[in-house]
């Protein structure tokens, strides 16, 4: 694929973890996974590339869906005026997804822990090494990946959920908070922070769909389903939402390649054949795809309740149930494979 020939990007097969309160380190060595992180923008512009320009419309917000009373088929309206009659709709549009909302999904809810996230960019290569390092004192977790040899992610998981600094756009002030939040810290991380990619910062809560909504969800209705995270957005804790996303596009990609005719541009199928074909599709893809992002919410939502909850009785009950669940093998839902296109 262009995008690993191209971005060089670090496999890692460690994790490093140091807790300063109580002088504790533990690493963890997984020889039988890779551990690989990567920009969004990098993943969409390398499929992009591959897409027809005039098939790509940017700036387009929905801002509400209907259905044909005539062909069943949705009809999107756009923020600008724009009407779009469209015969295939996925909804990919993130956790405040019009589409789901469409559909009936019940509203993600929010963690209550402010994070900050952004990119270092390094003129010559860091010292870093190809592991994940995660560091933690009091409220305060700072976090580092390494991409390649020259460019670093990092996060802040800030202590105190209130105040207005959420909304706040400033790239400096955000940076500023970052700064303030690590400075009792090991002096590397404020540097990391420091000299940041400015416009690469962001500050948000943390998003997830409950389990248990995936499970009575309606995930599809007629020509129009969702993916992504606008299906289950979910916690960073596992790593796994962009994947998630990608399995989701293979899966679909090959169901509906298997209900579509093959000569789908000559053929004169009617509108309710075509509308039963998609349908029938979109069942199939859900079917498949359901108990997979069941797995991995119900792992990453009792992860963050088990680092948000001051409650050690709720704490031990998700401990319990990770056990009992998923055998307490924290990277056994990356042993999974979505099959070929």
């Amino acid at each position: 694929m262009l995008l690993t020939k191209t971005s060089f990007f670090s496999t890692m097969y460690r994790v490093r973890e140091v807790w300063l309160e109580s002088n504790r380190t533990v690493v963890t060595s997984y020889r039988e996974v890779e551990l690989r992180c990567l920009r969004r923008s990098d993943l969409i512009e390398t499929m992009a590339s591959k897409l027809p320009s005039e098939s790509i419309r940017f700036g387009c917000k929905v801002v509400a869906v209907k259905l044909d009373h005539t062909t069943s088929f949705p009809v999107l309206f756009l923020e600008d005026g724009i009407i779009i009659k469209a015969k295939v709709l996925i909804g990919c549009d993130g956790s405040d997804s019009i589409i789901a909302k469409s559909l009936q999904l019940k509203e993600p809810k929010v963690f209550p822990m402010p994070v900050v996230r952004g990119f270092t960019t390094y003129q010559s290569p860091h010292s870093f090494g190809t592991y994940f390092f995660r560091i933690s004192y009091k409220s305060i977790t700072f976090g580092r990946i390494p991409i390649n040899d020259k460019l670093v992610h990092w996060f802040v998981r800030l202590a105190n959920p209130a105040g207005d600094h959420l909304s706040r756009k400033d790239l400096n002030f955000i940076k500023k908070i970052a700064l303030d939040s690590v400075r009792e810290l090991p002096s590397e991380t404020s540097e990391i922070v420091k000299h940041c990619d400015l416009d690469s910062l962001s500050i948000h809560c943390i998003w997830y769909r409950h389990p248990w909504h995936l499970f009575t969800g309606k995930l599809s209705n007629g020509t129009m389903t969702v993916a992504g995270d606008a299906m289950h957005v979910m916690g960073p804790f596992l790593g796994q939402g962009g994947s998630a996303g990608l399995e989701d596009a293979i899966v679909l990609a090959r169901c509906l390649t298997q209900a579509m005719p093959s000569n789908l541009e000559n053929s004169s199928s009617s509108h309710s054949s075509l509308h039963k074909r998609i349908d029938a599709a979109y069942r199939n893809y859900i079917k498949e795809r359901r108990l997979r992002v069941i797995r991995l919410s119900t792992q990453s939502y009792l992860t963050g309740l088990i680092i948000t909850t001051k409650s050690w009785i709720v704490r031990v009950i998700c401990v319990a149930l990770l056990m009992v669940l998923f055998g307490g093998n924290t990277l056994s839902h990356t042993r999974y494979n979505c099959g070929l296109l």
